[in-house]
């Protein structure tokens, strides 16, 4: 199949869009991918075997995507590109990446009678809830909650297959009327195969704790600095690595060093993936704080399975998908999410207990070469494909069945 990719970001990198890419080319599809880019990359570019147009797009219509629900600009922009990109080539189908670009999935499907795919990173009207910049009033103006709430079901109803992250999100995506046989899961889970890690060893006796990843206020990183503090006030030495960056990194930086712990506390700006999964290597453990919110209640995050690849136990807060996960392999601990002193006594509890972190690490990791791998998750991507072209080779044999 020939597949239009719609993506709101400037590829690469974009580590689920990058596996996509892979699983789907491998098994002989046609990826094509639209996406803007802010910094005057390539208008024509490849990834891969896949085939990437971007769009060079200007602040204002950047910033112009909140408000995308009650103005024109944004969809305009992107209106105008891809008349530009299926002037050219045939497609059969369009995969569109999160909740935002739906519309104009939708209206390509429309025009050109091929099938749409939603591809759901994220619960979006959820995200838009909680984000910081929305929760102002011109935010709240901007991006209404319930006006994404009515958006998403709309295109839902009219997506030809939704593409979710894990179970919980599946089900979310069910319980809002959905046919159940149009609904399948991708996790974020790892490529094994394409990970080359120098692991490094600890240059001291505290006990490192590891997070990787965006730096954003839902991400509950505050909550882990406040368990810090109390670790370092009962005399535990303890370090805590973050690695990553993102909009809430100052507001961080400044409450490590009004908590007494900036000394303690490692910001190392974003690193390469590579990089990153070496740093990782010589924890003790890694944790994922997310407070809780609809969105994280249904996430699959790469951070999980990265931790648990590399037989990190991992700490985590007790967001629903990921206190699941957790606790049926074995793989980690669970805390109150929004409680630091509920993380501080459980990194009392375990950091001394050498074989228990370790039957932990061993649980994860085993987990992940059993289950959650890529190449279990590629395998439902390319079927769901697979599936959706026969079922265009039908319709095209039989066209009055596409009418009824």
């Amino acid at each position: 199949m020939k597949i239009l990719m719609l993506l709101e970001a400037d590829f690469p990198p974009d580590i689920r869009v990058e596996n996509e890419i892979l699983a789907l080319t491998g098994a002989e599809n046609e990826v094509h991918l639209a996406c803007y880019t802010k910094t005057g990359r390539p208008e024509r570019d490849t990834w891969g075997k896949a085939v990437i147009y971007r769009k060079k797009i200007s602040q204002f219509i950047y910033k112009s995507s909140v408000g995308c629900l009650k103005f024109p600009f944004y969809f305009n922009f992107w209106r105008k590109f891809l008349i530009e990109v299926v002037s050219t080539t045939k497609f059969d189908a369009v995969h569109v990446h999160d909740l935002p670009l739906s519309l104009l999935g939708l209206e390509l499907k429309k025009a050109l009678g091929i099938p749409l795919i939603i591809d759901l990173h994220e619960n979006w009207p959820s995200l838009v809830k909680t984000s910081k910049h929305t929760r102002t009033l011109l935010g709240r103006f901007l991006s209404p909650y319930n006006k994404w709430v009515k958006y998403e079901k709309k295109m839902l109803m009219n997506a030809d297959r939704i593409i979710t992250v894990i179970e919980e999100a599946r089900e979310r995506v069910i319980n809002l009327d959905v046919d159940p046989e149009k609904v399948i899961i991708v996790s974020n889970t790892i490529n094994t195969e394409t990970i080359k890690i120098n692991s490094t060893s600890k240059k001291d006796d505290a006990f490192a704790l590891f997070y990787g990843g965006g730096i954003n206020q839902h991400r509950g990183l505050q909550v882990v600095l406040e368990a810090v503090k109390i670790l370092h006030e009962s005399e535990i030495q303890v370090r805590f690595i973050i690695v990553g960056d993102g909009s809430y990194r100052k507001d961080l930086e400044k409450l490590a060093e009004r908590l007494g712990i900036g000394s303690l506390v490692n910001f190392t700006g974003r690193k390469s993936y590579n990089e990153m999964m070496e740093i990782l290597s010589s924890s003790d453990a890694a944790v994922i704080p997310h407070l809780r919110t609809d969105n994280n209640d249904a996430s699959s995050p790469n951070k999980l399975y990265q931790y648990m690849y590399l037989g990190k136990p991992v700490i985590t807060a007790d967001c629903l998908s990921l206190k699941r996960i957790v606790t049926e392999t074995g793989a980690g601990f669970v805390y109150k999410n929004d409680s630091p002193d509920d993380l501080a006594k459980l990194i009392i509890n375990i950091r001394s207990d050498k074989s228990r972190l370790e039957e932990a690490g061993r649980n994860g990791t085993k987990a992940v070469l059993e289950k959650y791998n890529w190449n279990n998750d590629s395998k439902r991507l390319t079927e769901m494909y697979s599936k959706l072209e026969q079922e265009i080779i039908g319709n095209r044999k039989n066209p009055e069945k596409t009418k009824a």
